[in-house]
């Protein structure tokens, strides 16, 4: 692997995360570019690689777990009247190339194929901009484009009657320490009262980091929140919580969101102002 192939994002001239763009990974795994490790100006790591709780879970990126069946999350698929199931339906997705490329981001066009056919088409722009001394934000944006001739939808294990399982687009897998960490809204506080709720932002903290999610699009806010704190520190972003997302032939799903990286435990008052700033910059 040459370094073209793994971008380091640097913040102020520090490196703060490596983009992989062609991992060697089994397809059970679902093959997938993704940012690991991603750490604070501190240097403390904020994100895990193929833990041994879900090895499936590769930093922070874009996995989806029923694109019209096929598997793009890694792991086993969740079956209706039949549970978690190990199926051959994995998926892949495949960097093309960057359009861009700057020490603070890029611009990558990717394919998702499976089955040996592409189905969908994706622009992905990442950008890492300095807020104050002890944090950073990673402004993430993913489009998807359905390039098949036939309409094709999203799904997650909770559209296929697994209740509060709707994880699936927009991934962060936090590290994994001795306490969980906690996780808090604007109004709301603990995993059962902020997941599977819409909120602007949302924070997680470590024992000496906190990481602040905030929806920066109208589309993106209407998304509900996946949280895990208990049984292992992630955030998602869902797409297809209530129902399957359609994709009709030729249309586009966009979603951005933009994380706040910071050093030490944030209050509530200070992961709201640094949302803010964040989104708004």
């Amino acid at each position: 692997m040459t370094p073209h192939d793994s971008p380091v994002l640097r913040v102020a001239g520090r490196p703060v995360g490596r983009y992989v763009t062609r991992p060697e990974l089994p397809d059970r795994l679902s093959p997938r570019p993704y940012l690991h490790p991603v750490t604070t100006l501190a240097g403390t790591a904020v994100t895990e690689l193929s833990p041994a709780d879900h090895l499936h879970h590769l930093g922070v990126g874009v996995a989806v777990p029923d694109v019209e069946g096929h598997n793009f999350w890694g792991g086993r698929t969740y079956v209706r009247d039949q549970g978690p199931t190990e199926l051959d339906n994995h998926g892949a997705q495949r960097h093309v190339a960057f359009q861009l490329r700057d020490p603070d981001g890029f611009v990558e066009e990717l394919r998702w194929v499976a089955a040996g056919a592409e189905v969908l088409r994706e622009r992905r722009t990442v950008a890492a901009t300095e807020l104050t001394d002890t944090a950073w934000a990673l402004d993430f944006t993913f489009a998807l484009t359905n390039i098949t001739s036939g309409p094709l939808s999203i799904g997650s294990p909770a559209t296929n009657g697994r209740p509060g399982a709707a994880y699936g687009g927009f991934f962060w897998r936090a590290c994994k320490e001795a306490d969980a960490p906690a996780v808090f809204t604007a109004g709301t506080e603990g995993e059962a009262e902020v997941h599977g709720t819409r909120a602007d932002w949302l924070a997680l903290a470590g024992r000496s980091w906190t990481l602040v999610f905030a929806g920066a699009t109208e589309a993106t806010r209407r998304d509900p929140w996946f949280v895990r704190t208990a049984e292992y520190p992630g955030v998602g972003s869902s797409l297809a919580h209530d129902e399957r997302l359609p994709i009709p032939p030729g249309d586009t799903v966009v979603r951005r969101i933009v994380t706040v990286v910071a050093d030490g435990r944030l209050g509530r008052d200070e992961a709201a102002a640094l949302a803010r700033k964040a989104v708004t910059q």
